[in-house]
């Protein structure tokens, strides 16, 4: 081995175990720069016992939150469940919200039940909006406790509400054409004649209006009342009435008629010329001396 190969090889143990310093000296570094320092020297051991408490406590968890549900009752028409959230949500965060709806209708029955992820904030809610005046109504809240509440509900409340569909109601609450109304008509009619031949038969004497008397007559348009008395509408007086009216024989009248021949003015006139032209004539002879 030549002296050239001796020096590298000591050269490179060197460097070797001057890189284990540098790491060692790089791991101490990163401790010291870990590592808290007190302001005052002198109470640097009691500082680090505070910051270990410190870690420690912040190593275990957190307990959880136990949530609470509050009872809203008395609401005014138009608070659904976006109004109801954005409204309540001030508070704190609102887990599970659920509205009372009618299942025929699907309108709002007045109350709701709301579950506040702390029960802290549920008895905040419930001091705040108790007889609290909104839409001219008073708010009624109060906590409900937990094992009051019960297991399904909040059961569909995390799902978007949708009007129910009545296809039958809607049928029948339709417009109807007069074929369509004709053919109803009928067959109530002859249901309800049905069940009268069965009462009937049954030996049972009961008599009911049904729908025979909902249906609405025909009025004869023929025939009409010839008295002046009756309280219908007055017709119109035309040619062809006054002709109806006058061929129309009443029997129970006890009435005489005389018809006087008409007398033209003409001739009435000149009957009283002649008249006065006598009475002239016998005036003057009257007046003659005999």
């Amino acid at each position: 081995m030549s002296e050239g190969e001796a020096k590298c090889s000591s050269n490179a143990a060197k460097c070797s175990s001057n890189a284990a310093k540098c790491s060692s000296n790089a791991a101490k570094c990163s401790s010291n720069a870990k590592q808290l320092l007190a302001l005052d020297p002198s109470h640097q051991k009691e500082f680090k016992k505070k910051v270990e408490q410190v870690k420690k406590n912040k190593s275990k968890k957190a307990p959880p939150l136990s949530s609470g549900v509050v009872y809203v009752g008395h609401l005014p028409v138009g608070l659904f469940e976006p109004q109801l959230n954005s409204y309540f949500g001030q508070f704190g965060k609102i887990q599970r919200l659920r509205l009372s709806r009618s299942k025929k209708t699907g309108g709002s029955r007045g109350y709701a039940f709301i579950e506040f992820d702390c029960d802290e904030v549920a008895k905040i809610v419930a001091e705040t909006m108790n007889n609290y005046l909104m839409g001219e109504r008073l708010i009624k809240c109060r906590v409900i406790p937990p094992e009051q509440v019960h297991e399904q509900l909040f059961v569909g409340s995390q799902t978007t509400f949708k009007k129910p569909s009545q296809p039958a109601v809607t049928r029948y609450n339709g417009k109807r054409s007069l074929e369509q109304t004709d053919k109803m008509t009928h067959r109530l009619l002859s249901k309800e004649a049905k069940l009268r031949k069965r009462l009937e038969e049954m030996g049972v004497a009961y008599d009911f209006p049904g729908f025979a008397a909902q249906v609405k007559k025909k009025k004869n348009t023929d025939t009409m009342d010839s008295s002046t008395c009756s309280d219908e509408a007055t017709p119109v007086c035309t040619p062809s009435l006054l002709e109806r009216r006058k061929s129309m024989v009443d029997d129970d009248d006890d009435e005489i008629i005389i018809k006087m021949p008409a007398v033209e003015n003409n001739e009435e006139d000149g009957d009283e010329e002649d008249g006065d032209e006598e009475d002239g004539d016998e005036e003057s002879e009257e007046r003659r001396p005999h």
